[in-house]
This record gives C-alpha cells, sequence and structure tokens, in this order.
C-alpha cells in the first residue's frame, strides 16, 4: 500500500503542477454558476429581443423559468463538461510513456498494477470533485431562487451521470494500455462512445448501453422512470470493472520504454 498511496502522491502532485486541476476546477466551477444563470437571465434577453423580433412579424409571449429551466441547462452543459474532462485527461498513461517517467519506477519495484489502480483513483476521484462540485453549485442557485421540488428524482439522476463519468475514464483507462499516443487514445474513445450512441437508436439494445445514462435530465421532468436505468447502471458498473481488470492484465504485458 505504501507503494500505492506513493505514486497517487504524485499524480496529485503532477496533475497540480500541470495545472489541470484548476483548470477543471474552474471550468465545472463556471458551469455550475452558469446553468442557474442563463435560467434568470432568459426572461431578460427574451424581452430585449420582443421590439425586434415584433417589427419581423414575430410575437413572443411572456417567459417563464423555474428550477427545471436551470436543470435542463444543466444535463445539457455537463456532457460538455465530460467531453473537455476526457481530452484534459487522455494523457493520463500515454505521457507517461513518452516521457520514460515509468522506466525507472518500475525497474526499482513498483508493481505495474499499482500504477493503474492509481491512475484511476486518481482520475475517479478528480471527477468525482468535479462533478458534484457543478452539481452542488446549481442545485444551491435553484433552491435559493426556485424551489427543487419542482423536479422529481434529482439525486438520482445525478447519480446516472456521474456513473457514465466514471465510466468513460475507465474505458480511457483501457485504451491508454493499448495505445502510445493521447490523441489515438482519443480517437478510440470517441468512435466508442459514438458507437453505443448510434447502437442505442436501434431496439432495446440502448436500454443495456451505459450512454443511456446521458439522458437522465429526462427524469426530472417525469418522462422517464428510474426503472428505465437499472439495467444500463448495470452494465456500466459490470462493464467498468471488466475495463479495470483489462487494464492491469494489457499493462502487465506492455513493454514500455
Amino acid at each position: 500500500m505504501r507503494q500505492l498511496s506513493a505514486f497517487l502522491r504524485k499524480e496529485g502532485m503532477e496533475l497540480i503542477r500541470t495545472g489541470k486541476i484548476w483548470i477543471l476546477l474552474i471550468i465545472f466551477i463556471l458551469f455550475g454558476i452558469m446553468n442557474p444563470a442563463i435560467a434568470k437571465l432568459t426572461p431578460w434577453m427574451v424581452e430585449t429581443m420582443s421590439d425586434s423580433l415584433a417589427e419581423s412579424g414575430m410575437v413572443l409571449t411572456e417567459v417563464k423559468v423555474n428550477a427545471m429551466t436551470s436543470w435542463n441547462q444543466f444535463y445539457k452543459n455537463i456532457s460538455i463538461a465530460l467531453i473537455i474532462f476526457a481530452l484534459m485527461l487522455s494523457g493520463i498513461l500515454t505521457t507517461e510513456y513518452q516521457k520514460g517517467t515509468l522506466v525507472n519506477m518500475l525497474t526499482k519495484g513498483l508493481i505495474r498494477w499499482k500504477v493503474v489502480g492509481a491512475k484511476s483513483i486518481a482520475s475517479i476521484g478528480l471527477w468525482t470533485v468535479c462533478y458534484w462540485l457543478c452539481y452542488g453549485i446549481t442545485y444551491g442557485y435553484n433552491m435559493y431562487f426556485w424551489n427543487n421540488g419542482i423536479a422529481s428524482h434529482v439525486a438520482f439522476a445525478a447519480f446516472c451521470v456521474y456513473l457514465l463519468g466514471i465510466w468513460v475514464m475507465l474505458l480511457i483507462l483501457l485504451i491508454s494500455t493499448l495505445l502510445n499516443t493521447a490523441s489515438g487514445v482519443l480517437a478510440v474513445t470517441g468512435v466508442a462512445v459514438i458507437a453505443s450512441y448510434v447502437a442505442g437508436m436501434f431496439g432495446k439494445i440502448g436500454e443495456y448501453l451505459p450512454i443511456r445514462l446521458l439522458s437522465a435530465g429526462n427524469l426530472l421532468a417525469g418522462s422517464m422512470s428510474p426503472e428505465d436505468f437499472w439495467k444500463a447502471i448495470a452494465v456500466a458498473l459490470a462493464s467498468g470493472v471488466v475495463f479495470f481488470v483489462l487494464s492491469v492484465a494489457c499493462f502487465n504485458r506492455k513493454n514500455i520504454g
């Protein structure tokens, strides 16, 4: 465990040194503030545009906003935030290959699975902090301005998207044990996610795909129920474990340096 904790400290220092942790925290904080801010400003923006639109024959009725408006904005923005997060952490292992920093540590006795373990803990830990910080800011502002009681299954919907983020991070880690460049990792991850999204459009297979968790925002309006996501949650959890086990197996066989 000393090796694992030491490598985790090294990962934390690397995230701080490169500034990635601060960039991601700022981005997620901004998204958390933007969600209620955009909802709050929507009536003002519509009123500002109403005169010019009236001249062209379009009449806008009064726009009413509430917590649902802000939550809808949250689920639109969080997919963008997840993409940014994946971009920032796509080189979590490939950067080590290119710099050759793992060679000395491995020759000195660092057990390989602990590298994969530390990388997964660091990425999931950072995702946890960033995601729930963004969620907490939006939730707090929604409580202050409106009432979150208007939305159904708020916490469960948030958990679904959080789990999808973990699944994506574990997928990136697995691909990183197979490829040597961050661009390659991003390309394969993107293809896998897009293929999953497209496959979900056909038949009942979509109920089992983890990408379905991204539509958890529909729970808030009651257009979907928690039962619609249990299969996708089970597959995400099971495949996440498989990704981690395969990552360890592939990394144990990988020629480094």
